[in-house]
């Protein structure tokens, strides 16, 4: 699986931004995605993840209730929907996929192919 994410950019504090991520390949369907960020200097840490039909989606405590991930599988394509964005939100954005199905997931070495991350930078 090959992963193409887009959607990164200047927004200010409070503005939006969707992020996507585009998959290669049939077996889009069959892997939870993920979306984990980088931001200088720290590790990498998660954002949000949605299962193989989109039916249950996990958050992080610092994104719940301002970012929403989902996906079309038709289009092999997961979405991270951003609002009300805090500069802290600053970082690069990667979108990943694992065949396991568990959407609880945080650690970054459990996802199987990873993207080329997007930049997203947040003034204030």
């Amino acid at each position: 699986v090959q992963l193409q994410a887009s959607g990164g950019g200047l927004a200010q504090a409070g503005g939006s931004l969707e992020l996507s991520c585009v998959a290669s390949g049939r077996t889009f369907s069959t892997y939870t995605m993920g979306w984990f960020r980088q931001a200088p200097g720290k590790e990498r840490e998660f954002v949000a993840a949605i299962s193989w039909n989109g039916g249950s989606s996990y958050y992080a405590d610092s994104v719940k209730g301002r970012f929403t991930i989902s996906r079309g599988n038709a289009k092999n394509t997961v979405y991270l929907q951003m609002n009300s964005l805090k500069p802290e939100d600053t970082a690069v954005y990667y979108c990943a996929a694992k065949r396991h199905p568990i959407v609880a997931v945080t650690t970054p070495y459990e996802y199987d192919y990873w993207g080329q991350g997007t930049l997203v930078t947040v003034s204030s």
